[in-house]
């Protein structure tokens, strides 16, 4: 056996999943990157607005992919070259939710793929404050220059993938899987004509005027957590109920059995923030505690911020804590939306 998958890595338009408007892919053979592809698209037909914070984060436009085919177009493209390999996707979830939302709402029906997640794994595998893709790929050894470039970003989860099966002395996912004692997961084949995932359906339901001045407010709030201005927020967010995590969520969810706190401003409600973490098998917490294992920090912070010092006083305790040997992370509001499938 050898050490043999496809990388993939997403950028979307919007906060749907079904928006991409990029994808990086990056096969590897015997545990060496040997062909890659990436591609501009335009995201799906009433799926294509860009949004403000989408764009300030991977710098993708509408003008930019004007005239590209559209992804339900290019999926067989995208298909061929993943052939029947295990998918490779750092947050994963968020990643093949992006194949089957923009599939569905294309009206095509999907294949099925065995995937990994590399977050997950890098839990696993490392001890590291926050498991974003930069800091894992330092952990590995991975150049990671351009962040959400798609192209770069799937090489940087492919070369993390390798590190792990090297210090796991695995030869391949299966044999990495076994040494860790995981099933490795499995996305079903899909056809929207026997229904649709919950994002799709969500955002279907939120594409007429009521969504729209829904995803507005979110867009400004958002945008005002970032640059210091828009409406103002409640100096103490309220925490609401703590709800028991989902018995019957899919194991291989990067949320699935952590316990999970939020700090800061968000652009959701605690408990609706609670709400979606205990649906993928979380257990929402109010406070930092030994039990915690991750923190979801809002006020648009990012994992950079974490070497740049601007924290909560949550995060700061996290830290602490890590320091002291306790498997504790932190992770970003945006990089929580994307686990659980949030606008």
């Amino acid at each position: 056996m050898a050490l043999d998958f496809t990388a993939i890595d997403f950028e979307t338009a919007n906060g749907f999943r079904g928006s991409p408007c990029s994808v990086g892919l990056s096969k590897v053979r015997g545990g060496v990157v040997v062909e890659e592809a990436s591609w501009l698209m335009r995201p799906p037909e009433n799926h294509d607005h860009f949004e403000f914070h989408n764009t300030r984060i991977h710098g993708i436009r509408a003008e930019d992919v004007a005239g590209r085919p559209r992804f339900g177009d290019l999926f067989p493209e995208i298909g061929a070259f993943i052939g029947n390999d295990v998918l490779a996707a750092h947050n994963a979830a968020f990643d093949l939710g992006v194949i089957r939302s923009g599939l569905e709402v294309s009206g095509l029906a999907g294949p099925a793929y065995e995937y990994v997640c590399t977050v997950m794994l890098s839990r696993r595998c490392y001890s590291l404050v926050s498991n974003s893709l930069p800091y894992a790929a330092e952990e590995a050894g991975v150049p990671l220059v351009n962040h959400h470039d798609a192209a770069e970003d799937a090489r940087a989860c492919a070369g993390i993938l390798v590190d792990i099966a090297r210090r796991n002395n695995a030869n391949s996912i299966a044999e990495l899987y076994l040494s860790l004692g995981l099933t490795l997961p499995r996305q079903p084949a899909f056809d929207p004509m026997h229904g649709l995932s919950k994002p799709t359906l969500a955002a279907l339901a939120g594409a007429g005027s009521r969504g729209k001045k829904a995803g507005s407010l979110a867009e400004q709030t958002l945008e005002g957590a970032l640059n210091g201005t828009g409406r103002p927020f409640s100096a103490w967010p309220e925490e609401g109920p703590n709800p028991l995590p989902n018995p019957t969520a899919e194991p291989g969810h990067p949320l699935f059995g952590q316990t999970v706190v939020f700090t800061g401003d968000l652009i959701m409600t605690r408990p609706e923030a609670k709400s979606r973490a205990a649906e993928m098998g979380a257990r929402p917490e109010s406070r930092v505690t030994a039990r915690t294992t991750v923190l979801v920090v809002g006020d648009g912070f990012v994992a950079g911020d974490l070497r740049a010092g601007r924290l909560t006083g949550k995060a700061k305790r996290v830290l602490e804590l890590h320091a002291k040997g306790q498997q504790i992370e932190v992770v970003s509001e945006g990089e929580f939306l994307q686990m659980v499938g949030g606008n």
